[in-house]
């Protein structure tokens, strides 16, 4: 989802970690080497500065580790029954023919990343509301040991009624949000992951029903889950 220049998060817990303005496109390639480490900063606390400027991620990494924090970058996106068509090769004269049937049913989709590349994943075939997200980092609490710091856009369902009133409760206590910059989706590695499921996972993949792609969705997860370098590039490729 899209955030708005106007977006603002809880002011309790929720500060500005990345730079306001782009750092630039994602890479073509998601095979690229970590970012090298620099001074170490506080993850899990809201300051007046940027602490990821200038791709400090892996020092912050470092930092979050010793203090037995755990960073994650979350993100939402939709998958369709249509193939991603891209380029490939056929026989001179034969042009690949994809037959597909139109619709507009879709499979809402939300992840969690850490520079580690642990992926965390889900998909529901409904859109995913703020109750959803509770529910998904919820689960992440429940699943990871120590504090969480959670990095994400400013989609209005990050700052919704629901997403506040959990955020007071005794069970958000381990958890810190950080908002990414508005119109920045070059900055976060979720972009990367959608694009990669899209353009290289499910490429010219024709699904019948909604059954079908969640199947084939579920497979490609796996399959990137079981590529940690891939993972670790969609963090390169954020210039994180």
């Amino acid at each position: 989802m899209d955030p708005r220049p106007d977006c603002r998060g809880h002011s309790a817990r929720v500060g500005h970690l990345l730079p306001s303005r782009a750092r630039g496109p994602l890479a073509q390639h998601y095979a690229l080497e970590p970012p090298k480490a620099r001074t170490a900063g506080s993850p899990a606390r809201r300051s007046g500065h940027c602490p990821l400027a200038g791709g400090d991620l892996a020092g912050h990494q470092k930092r979050a580790q010793a203090h037995g924090q755990t960073i994650l970058f979350l993100d939402e996106s939709g998958f369709y029954p249509l193939p991603s068509v891209v380029r490939t090769y056929a026989p001179m004269g034969h042009t690949p023919i994809l037959r597909e049937w139109w619709t507009r049913d879709h499979l809402s989709a939300i992840s969690a990343m850490s520079p580690e590349a642990k992926l965390d994943f889900a998909c529901q075939d409904r859109p995913i509301n703020s109750t959803d997200v509770v529910a998904f980092l919820e689960h992440r609490l429940r699943e990871v040991a120590g504090r969480m710091v959670i990095i994400w856009d400013g989609a209005p369902i990050h700052r919704s009624h629901v997403v506040k009133a959990f955020l007071g409760t005794a069970a958000a206590d381990r958890l810190h949000l950080e908002r990414l910059p508005a119109y920045a989706p070059e900055l976060h590695p979720g972009e990367g992951l959608w694009a990669y499921l899209k353009g290289v996972e499910l490429r010219h993949l024709c699904c019948s029903n909604l059954l079908h792609l969640r199947a084939e969705l579920r497979e490609a997860v796996k399959r990137v889950r079981r590529k940690p370098r891939v993972i670790r590039g969609f963090f390169s490729g954020a210039k994180l």
